[in-house]
C-alpha cells in the first residue's frame, strides 16, 4: 500500500510499505478521508520523531475484522480515533481522560495517511465509532478536532449568554466561534493576522473580526487562544473581562514562559484554563453535532487532495495562508 511519509513539512514522500496484518481481536480500515490537524505541521513537535506516517483525523471502511471482533463487520463506515484512555486510572476516574497514561501512548498503525491502518485491540474496544449515515467520510475528518473543541469550551465554562472573543481563526478557531454560536453566546468576535481567515471567521458566525496587527479593544467572558504566540497570550490577558476565563486551546513550544499579570488576575477573578485532545464522550458528541449539521463543517473544506498530493496539503496547512481545513483522500 502507498503511505506519506513524513520527513518535514516539506519534505513528504509517497513510500510503499506492507498492509498491515491483523490480529483476531483487531480490525484493518480503509483509509476513505484524513484531515490535516494543524498539529502535524508542528515542526518542533514531529520532526524529531520522523521519519513516520501522520494523520489521525481519518474516515474510513472496515476492510477486514478479527475473529474475536463481535461488535463490527466488513463494509461498516466508521471514524477511528488514534488515543484512547484506559477508563479505570484515576485521571480518567475523575473525568480527567485526557491526560491519561494510555491515551497518550495509544494509535493506530500506521497514520491515516496512508491506504490502510491496522486499529489495535484497545483502539477497537474504546476508539471505534460507526459513521452515521448523514455523515460523509469528509465531514467526519472534523469528529476528533470538533471533539477537542467541545471538550475545551467544556472546561471553560462555556454557556449561553457569555461574550467570546476567539484570539486565531484557523481550523480550530473557527470551530470554537461555531461551537459558540451553537451554544448561544451573546456576541463573538474573532482576531487573526491573515485577511483569509478573518473573512473566513466572518463567514462562520463570528459577529465581529478584528486584524491582529492592530488595536484589540475587547472584553470577553471567555478568551480562547487559538494561536502559540507570545502576543497572543498576551492579548488574551488584556483582553478577558472581569469574572472570565482565558482558554489556552493552542500550545506554545516547550520551555516558553509567559510573564503572568498576577495581581489583574486574582483582583478581577479571572480563571485560567487548559485543554487537551478529547475523550470518548466528546467525540460521541462531536458526531450528533455533525450529524444534525448544528455546526457547519462541509463549507470549511477548502481542499481535498489525493494521496501524492499529500506534501502540497502540508504545505498548505503549514503556511497558514489560503486555506482552512485540507482533507487527502488516499483511496480517491
Amino acid at each position: 500500500m502507498r503511505v506519506a511519509m513524513y520527513y518535514n513539512n516539506n519534505d513528504v514522500r509517497i513510500e510503499e510499505r506492507q498492509i498491515p496484518k491483523i490480529n483476531e481481536n483487531e480490525i484493518l480500515v480503509k483509509v476513505m478521508a484524513c484531515g490535516i490537524c494543524g498539529s502535524d505541521v508542528m515542526e518542533w513537535y514531529r520532526v524529531k520523531k520522523a521519519p513516520l506516517v501522520l494523520g489521525h483525523e481519518a474516515t474510513g471502511v472496515i476492510e477486514k475484522v478479527g475473529k474475536n471482533v463481535k461488535k463490527y463487520r466488513k463494509g461498516d463506515r466508521a471514524f477511528v480515533s488514534h488515543h484512547v484512555p484506559c477508563n479505570t486510572c484515576k485521571y480518567c476516574l475523575n473525568n480527567e481522560h485526557t491526560v491519561c497514561d494510555t491515551l497518550r501512548k495509544t494509535n493506530f498503525d500506521p497514520g491515516g495517511f496512508s491506504e490502510y491502518v491496522r486499529v489495535p485491540e484497545i483502539n477497537v474496544d474504546g476508539g471505534v465509532f460507526l459513521l452515521p449515515d448523514e455523515i460523509s467520510f469528509e465531514e467526519g475528518t472534523f469528529i476528533e478536532p470538533l471533539a477537542c473543541v467541545i471538550r475545551g469550551q467544556r472546561k471553560a465554562g462555556m454557556k449561553q449568554g457569555k461574550s467570546v472573543f476567539v484570539i486565531g481563526s484557523g481550523i480550530s478557531g473557527i470551530l470554537h466561534i461555531q461551537m459558540a454560536k451553537t451554544t448561544g453566546a451573546s456576541e463573538i468576535f474573532a482576531s487573526d493576522i491573515n485577511d483569509y481567515r478573518l473573512k473566513a471567521a466572518k463567514r462562520f458566525d463570528a459577529d465581529s473580526v478584528i486584524n491582529a496587527k492592530e488595536n484589540v479593544p475587547v472584553k470577553a467572558d471567555l478568551v480562547i487562544v487559538c494561536a502559540s504566540s507570545v502576543s497572543a497570550i498576551k492579548q488574551a490577558f488584556d483582553s478577558v473581562d472581569r469574572g472570565g476565563t482565558v482558554l489556552f486551546f493552542a500550545p506554545t513550544k516547550p520551555g516558553v514562559e509567559i510573564p503572568l499579570p498576577l495581581w489583574r488576575i486574582w483582583h478581577d477573578g479571572i480563571t485560567l484554563t487548559t485543554s487537551y485532545a478529547g475523550s470518548p464522550r466528546d467525540i460521541a458528541e462531536a458526531i450528533e453535532i455533525i450529524r444534525e449539521k448544528k455546526v457547519n463543517v462541509k463549507d470549511m473544506i477548502t481542499h481535498r487532495l489525493g494521496l501524492e498530493e499529500a506534501g502540497k496539503g502540508f504545505q498548505l496547512v503549514a503556511s497558514a495562508q489560503n486555506s482552512i481545513k485540507v482533507v487527502i483522500e488516499p483511496n480517491k
